[in-house]
């Protein structure tokens, strides 16, 4: 990333220098991986789940053992076993381009599925469909590329993301059947995590669903107050700006360390381009955010009845 960009980054994972914190759970994880065992991550929306997903995958994709291969699949506007086989099948082809050996062996494999491969006509990016008659062939087919994945000569990280959504497909088996297929697989881990804290430890505490106690649970919270001065602090001097501890302060506090609205803020208030920030600038930058979502909290209170 060049370093005239806004370092606080409210959409996707570019580097680790960019991410703030996490340390013990990306080391959590990361012990996980390494010993077999999978792993459930749960937080509310927008606190940095998925970035924090990425940041493991870096930890592994950075390190000396070049033995693994980490794929992130969301699945959140998944709504049924069709949906989310394709999900999986387009993260894996996108992952590993033909010119690679397992490309090369993954679009041999695929073929055989006879999936409808086309592109987007704006961004240029692939899809995948399947065509198939019956939800006992989406079956198979989920579990040949799960298996396939499983076959290759490195060690698979395999992140879905929102998985609390399988719950909801209109297949009833769909938990079992994934379950059942986990358990034959040797070279694969996996992250599942989920914004929903119900559902999510639903799946995976009761004892008469398929997830029982499979996996090792982490919630994550907000960062700690001090991890998240310092890293706002640093970001804003690596470009010879400044921020006063009193505007770094009433930002936490304003945000309640909810990270996207945190850097929601720290990104408005760099981009003014001062080279000091205090805190009455961040307040109107408060103020200025609150504005801009004048008409959702309309809507919300349209929502209300008249008694509440």
């Amino acid at each position: 990333m060049e370093k005239n960009v806004n370092p606080f980054l409210t959409i996707g994972y570019v580097e680790k220098d960019y991410f703030c914190d996490r340390e013990n759970e990306v080391e959590a994880v990361c012990k996980n991986v390494e010993n077999g065992m999978n792993t459930t991550l749960i937080s509310a929306r927008r606190l940095g789940k998925s970035a924090l997903i990425h940041r493991i995958f870096e930890e592994f994709e950075d390190s000396e053992d070049e033995n693994y291969a980490c794929l992130y699949v969301d699945i959140y506007a998944c709504t049924n076993l069709k949906s989310l086989t394709e999900a999986l099948a387009l993260a894996i082809f996108n992952k590993f381009p033909a010119k690679r050996s397992i490309g090369k062996r993954f679009f041999d494999f695929l073929k055989n599925l006879r999936p409808i491969i086309t592109y987007d006509a704006l961004t240029g990016q692939p899809e995948i469909h399947f065509e198939l008659a019956q939800a006992k062939e989406y079956e198979h087919t989920l579990r040949s590329l799960l298996q396939f994945l499983d076959s290759q000569q490195v060690d698979i990280v395999l992140a879905v993301d929102e998985f609390q959504q399988v719950a909801d497909f209109p297949e009833k088996n769909v938990e079992a059947l994934l379950r059942t297929i986990i358990q034959t697989l040797k070279n694969t881990q996996f992250i599942f995590s989920g914004s929903k804290k119900h559902l999510m430890l639903e799946m995976f505490t009761a004892a008469n669903r398929p997830f029982f106690s499979s996996t090792q649970m982490l919630g994550l919270s907000e960062i700690p107050a001090d991890k998240y001065a310092a890293f706002i602090r640093e970001k804003f001097a690596e470009r010879s700006r400044s921020i006063s501890s009193e505007a770094v302060e009433f930002i936490l506090s304003w945000t309640l360390r909810h990270t996207y609205y945190t850097q929601t803020i720290c990104n408005r208030a760099f981009a003014e381009g001062k080279k000091s920030v205090g805190i009455e600038q961040v307040k109107r930058v408060c103020d200025e955010q609150l504005n801009l979502q004048q008409v959702t909290y309309m809507q919300y209170r349209s929502l209300l009845s008249p008694i509440q």
